[in-house]
């Protein structure tokens, strides 16, 4: 199952939209593709803790998760939340419906709380967050 959820990343003192594909088929690895820095490939650990200390099923398919636009380097602990939604909706876990309403951020402790993400005030400003929830 393929699924959409959105974050950002911000270059410069610009937020770009960062889309969130999430691809759960048959298999057993974890894949993220699209200038993943080192904490966004170390993301699987936290939100494996994460998923399964809250009552969650980690999936035990291959997970594919593509952070696009490809071109534009991807870089901090903030993406552990949407990365996670994006796994319990392609699991069907979670609903899916109204994940393009919303822009998601947010680092996972192993406990499943969410951690302060630095760097916020670009996102707030962002042009495209009147048209999101949350």
């Amino acid at each position: 199952m393929l699924i959409k959820t959105f974050s950002s990343s911000v270059q410069g003192i610009s937020a770009i939209k960062i889309s969130i594909e999430v691809h759960v088929t048959q298999g057993i690895r974890f894949f993220i593709v699209g200038l993943a820095d080192n904490a966004i490939r170390e993301s699987q650990q936290r939100i494996e803790s994460a998923l399964t200390n809250n009552g969650f099923e980690w999936p035990r398919f291959r997970v594919v998760i593509n952070l696009a636009p490809a071109d534009i380097r991807k870089e901090g602990t903030h993406f552990d939340l949407p990365l996670a939604v994006g796994i319990l909706a392609a699991t069907r876990q979670v609903s899916d419906n109204r994940l393009a309403d919303y822009l998601i951020l947010g680092e996972l402790s192993l406990d499943g709380s969410v951690v302060p993400v630095k760097g916020v005030l670009p996102w707030c400003c962002w042009p495209g967050m009147s048209n999101l929830k949350g």
